[in-house]
């Protein structure tokens, strides 16, 4: 019997141990198309050669270096590479180990965001039902899934979920599709008046749901009208692109076909293609400069945040 505590522990695992393109190998030698690319992370693949090259060239020179005291070469130049083609008004990247940590780390820093400009009453999230942020607690609570949800759901903080863009099931047979993107608007302000607009901290949404609707897109102008819905009332928008972004769209961020541009953004998955585990908080610079010229710390962190390995791979990755 394994002394792994696997995901399923009735179930009987092959041993992976190569990968060749698409293809995982088994210990005896049976080839599986990696078709989803495990959860939609391996976007380049098991074995490239130039990503491989890179974490091998940086853990020779540095693997590790803890960020409470340095920061590195690779960690620079990726946080460079993806501000400079973040949507407008990006400013920063703080880096993590995955998708679940990016979100609970999103959802702190807006919090102090408004710790720092005074407005400690703004504790609310708003959040859609059907979606996925994670299953660490603050993701999870801010997550729409009821099954995911259930058995933990007396250690989750309080969010309130609206209804999902969703227009297969929630579009009415007598109404556009702009009008259908517009009652969810009026649904998501008529929340915000019901929970207090100077309580409502965030607005959390994934401009392309992919593990609990199955890559469904918003329709045309919904995004756009959360924005100005969200910029009236002080609130900030939190995108979640971990599944969605780093190109799976056709442009490295998702939300540029939605003509937005949030205050935080999440990626992962793509974003190191499986070579390292890796994701990433996108602040907005107005963020940033507000901690920056307040307290100046901000109060979170995880021991591999910023792992130079992992950035010179994800790096690697996105110039790939």
């Amino acid at each position: 019997m394994s002394r792994v505590f696997h995901r399923h522990l009735k179930a009987s695992y092959p041993t992976a141990v190569a990968g060749d393109g698409p293809y995982l190998i088994d210990a005896a030698g049976k080839r599986y198309l990696d078709a989803c690319g495990g959860a939609a992370v391996s976007c380049l693949g098991h074995s490239d050669p130039e990503v491989q090259a890179a974490i091998s060239e940086q853990v020779k020179r540095m693997a590790y270096a803890h960020s409470s005291f340095f920061t590195s070469e690779p960690m620079e130049a990726l946080a460079d590479f993806l501000v400079d083609r973040a949507p407008q008004g990006i400013g920063s990247v703080y880096f993590v180990s995955g998708g679940s940590e990016a979100v609970e780390a999103a959802l702190k820093m807006a919090r102090q965001y408004f710790l720092e400009i005074g407005q400690t009453e703004r504790t609310q999230v708003i959040a859609r039902r059907q979606s996925y942020h994670g299953n660490t607690l603050g993701a999870l609570a801010t997550g729409g899934n009821a099954w995911r949800r259930r058995p933990f759901e007396p250690l989750l903080a309080d969010t309130t979920h609206v209804s999902p863009c969703y227009a297969y099931r929630g579009q009415r047979a007598d109404e556009s599709a702009e009008a259908y993107g517009e009652r969810l608007a009026v649904e998501l302000e008529d929340t915000i008046e019901r929970l207090g607009p100077r309580r409502v901290m965030a607005f959390v949404a994934e401009p392309v749901v992919g593990a609990t609707l199955g890559a469904v897109p918003a329709v045309p102008g919904y995004f756009r009208r959360v924005r100005e819905i969200c910029d009236r009332h002080g609130i900030l928008l939190i995108l979640d692109e971990v599944m969605c972004g780093m190109g799976r769209t056709g442009r490295l961020f998702a939300c540029e076909q939605e003509g937005v541009s949030p205050d935080l953004l999440t990626v992962a998955k793509g974003l190191g293609g499986g070579y390292q585990p890796i994701g990433a908080t996108l602040a907005s610079a107005r963020i940033r400069d507000t901690i920056a010229e307040g307290t100046g710390f901000f109060q979170h962190g995880h021991t591999y945040i910023g792992h130079a390995t992992a950035c010179a791979a994800a790096l690697a990755v996105q110039r790939a």
